[in-house]
């Protein structure tokens, strides 16, 4: 069953002996702050866990599968996360 944000904001609380709202602030927090840090496309690093950065996909041409039409594919922006050793291990 997938974790949720609820199910991350109790742990959170659980853990670190802080109330429900205090564990959402927190968890907010951090969310914008990796959110903010990615739209300045910077790297972040959270070693032992993983790296979070933006990648740029060029526009390229494709085609529509059903139609098989040409179709243009804009430029964009994703993100990706690359697992630290300490999660790959603590996975494993």
């Amino acid at each position: 069953m997938p974790v949720n944000k609820m199910d991350l904001i109790a742990a959170v609380a659980d853990d670190a002996n802080l109330t429900r709202a205090q564990a959402t602030e927190a968890v907010d927090a951090v969310f914008k702050a990796i959110e903010g840090a990615l739209k300045k496309e910077e790297e972040v690093r959270l070693v032992g866990f993983g790296t979070f950065a933006t990648a740029k996909r060029k526009a390229g041409t494709g085609r529509n599968p059903r139609t098989g039409e040409e179709m243009q594919i804009p430029a964009s922006t994703s993100v990706r996360f690359k697992p630290g050793k300490g999660l790959k291990d603590a996975v494993n």
